[in-house]
């Protein structure tokens, strides 16, 4: 069954959707704000070990192909993940770490793929999103759902998810 959420915010659409992709997860969804759209995966299983910590791996990966390119040289394929996909990843984590139980040590994994890459409207706040709205409809125990913005500043009047042109123009991106 696919379920869809649209809601406007800062002047374009953010849509989440899930029931159509990834039905062997836990829990999927697709995000998409303007023509930026995100994969979010999230798996689980009983973790065998006895742990003292939760066993949590975010991996956030941005496919060349989702801004229209292929990857140069010889080999035609997607090479280790950049410096940007790490600190998006951690950004993540750290967001939806505390939400979980302290005696959790479940392993979860939380994978986001970038789909498609407008140029324009970041995905790092999208991850978060997309993050939390995943582990929210998994059968995983989560104190959610987070969500994330993206602020700038422009001649004094604040501007919500700001497209990267407006960035340029900004004071600030916080």
């Amino acid at each position: 069954m696919i379920h869809k959420v649209e809601r406007e915010i800062g002047g374009r659409l953010l849509r989440i959707e899930t029931g159509r992709v990834a039905r062997q997860a836990d829990s999927a969804v697709i995000i998409s704000y303007g023509d930026t759209v995100l994969l979010v995966t999230v798996v689980s299983r009983e973790s065998k070990e006895k742990r003292d910590f939760l066993p949590l791996l975010v991996e956030y990966r941005e496919q060349a192909y989702a801004a229209g390119r292929i990857p140069g040289g010889y080999l035609k394929r997607e090479s280790r993940p950049h410096d940007r996909e790490i600190l998006h990843g951690r950004a993540i984590d750290r967001a939806i770490r505390p939400r979980f139980p302290k005696d959790m040590m479940n392993e979860i994994e939380v994978v986001v793929f970038l789909l498609s890459y407008d140029m324009e409207n970041e995905s790092n706040f999208l991850g978060i999103i997309g993050a939390s709205a995943a582990m929210h409809i998994s059968p995983i125990e989560f104190d959610g759902p987070i969500s994330a913005v993206r602020i700038g500043r422009i001649n004094g009047e604040y501007i919500l998810n700001p497209t990267n042109s407006q960035i340029e123009q900004s004071e600030f991106d916080l």
